[in-house]
C-alpha cells in the first residue's frame, strides 16, 4: 500500500509540474518579449557606433495586439539600421498587424530576407517529428500575399530585399555592404548568384564592413557567407528552440546549426575566420504552436563598434561582446 502511495504521490508532482510548465509556457512567457542587447567590433577604427534592430520570426496574426504594441515601442530604442531575417507572416491576414507593428519604423534604413512563412500560411504539426531532423513541406499550404508585404517593406518603409541579392546601405554616412537568400530550410538559397552579386555591388561601394543575412542558419549558408567575406552574420528560424531546459538549453533547432548556437550571439568559425553570428530567438510562434519555454520571445540591439586597434590581417576575426 505505501508503495502505491509513493508512486501515485510521484505521478500527481510530475503531473502538477506538467501542468504549471504548461501555464507558463502558454499563458505566461510568450508575452513576456524582451531585447537582447550586444556588441561586436567590427568597424574600422574611429568610425562612430551603429546601432543594429534585429527582427525575425514574428509569425503574425492580426489578432496578436500585445505583440504590435510591443514591437511598435522598438523604435524608441533609436536604431540606425533594421534587419528583418523573415517569417514575418502568420495568417493570411498577418500583413495587417505588421503594418501596426512596424509603422513606427517607417524612415529608419532596413534589410530584410524571407522566410518560408512570408510566403505560405503554417499548418498543424506533429511538434515530436521536428526530433528526427528539419521539418518538411508534407501538406498543401495555403499561399500568403507576399508580394503585398514586400510593398510595404520596400515601398512604405524604404527596407531592401536581400533575397539572393546583394545592396550598399547608407547609414549615418557609412556605407554598408550587405548581402543575404532566400529561405535555405525551403532549398530556395542560390548561393551562387552572389559572388556576382557581391562583386557588381562592391564595384561602386567604399564601404568597409559587410553583414550577411539568411533566416535558416544552415552550416553550408554560414560557410559560404564567411568565404564571401561577412563580417557579422544575422539568422532567425530557430526560435531558439522555442521550448529550451534550464540548464541545457535548445532541443531542436530545425536546421543544422550546433544546438548551442541556435540563439543569441557566438562566432561562426571557417576557413581561418571567426565571425560574430547572430541567431534571433524570434518575436513569436506558429498559431497551431502557442507556446515559449525558457525562451522569451525577442529582439536583439546590435551596436556595431570600431575595432580597438587596425585588425591583424592574418587573424581574419572581429570581436564581440
Amino acid at each position: 500500500m505505501s508503495s502505491t502511495r509513493a508512486a501515485l504521490t510521484a505521478l500527481g508532482a510530475v503531473g502538477a509540474v506538467g501542468a504549471g510548465a504548461a501555464v507558463w509556457g502558454i499563458g505566461i512567457e510568450r508575452y513576456l518579449f524582451t531585447v537582447r542587447e550586444h556588441e561586436i567590433r567590427v568597424l574600422p577604427h574611429g568610425e562612430s557606433p551603429i546601432r543594429v534592430l534585429h527582427l525575425s520570426d514574428a509569425h503574425m496574426a492580426p489578432w496578436q495586439h500585445r505583440k504590435q504594441q510591443w514591437i511598435s515601442r522598438l523604435a524608441d530604442l533609436k536604431p540606425d539600421l533594421i534587419v528583418n531575417t523573415g517569417d514575418n507572416l502568420g495568417h493570411s491576414e498577418g500583413l495587417r498587424g505588421i503594418r501596426t507593428a512596424f509603422a513606427t519604423m517607417r524612415g529608419i534604413p532596413g534589410v530584410y530576407v524571407h522566410g518560408s512563412n512570408d510566403h505560405a500560411a503554417p499548418s498543424p504539426r506533429n511538434p515530436f517529428k521536428y526530433f528526427t531532423g528539419p521539418s518538411k513541406v508534407t501538406v498543401a499550404e495555403e499561399p500568403l500575399d507576399t508580394g503585398a508585404l514586400d510593398a510595404y517593406f520596400t515601398d512604405e518603409l524604404g527596407w531592401f530585399p536581400l533575397n539572393n541579392a546583394a545592396h550598399t546601405i547608407t547609414v549615418n554616412g557609412t556605407a554598408i555592404d550587405t548581402f543575404g537568400i532566400s529561405d535555405a530550410h525551403r532549398g530556395w538559397d542560390r548561393l551562387d548568384l552572389l559572388p556576382d552579386a557581391i562583386d557588381e555591388m562592391r564595384r561602386n561601394s567604399a564601404a568597409t564592413v559587410t553583414l550577411g543575412v539568411t533566416h535558416a542558419p544552415y552550416r553550408k549558408v554560414l560557410d559560404a557567407f564567411t568565404e564571401l567575406g561577412a563580417d557579422a552574420l544575422f539568422a532567425g528560424h530557430t526560435h531558439g528552440g522555442q521550448v529550451r531546459l534550464p540548464g541545457y538549453g535548445a532541443l531542436v533547432a530545425n536546421c543544422d546549426i550546433p544546438l548551442d548556437q541556435a540563439r543569441g550571439l557566438s562566432t561562426w568559425s571557417h576557413d581561418g575566420r571567426a565571425v560574430p553570428l547572430n541567431v534571433s530567438a524570434g518575436l513569436g510562434h506558429s498559431i497551431f504552436a502557442p507556446v515559449r519555454f525558457a525562451c522569451r520571445p525577442e529582439a536583439s540591439l546590435i551596436t556595431l563598434l570600431p575595432q580597438v586597434s587596425a585588425p591583424d590581417p592574418a587573424a581574419g576575426s572581429a570581436q564581440a561582446t
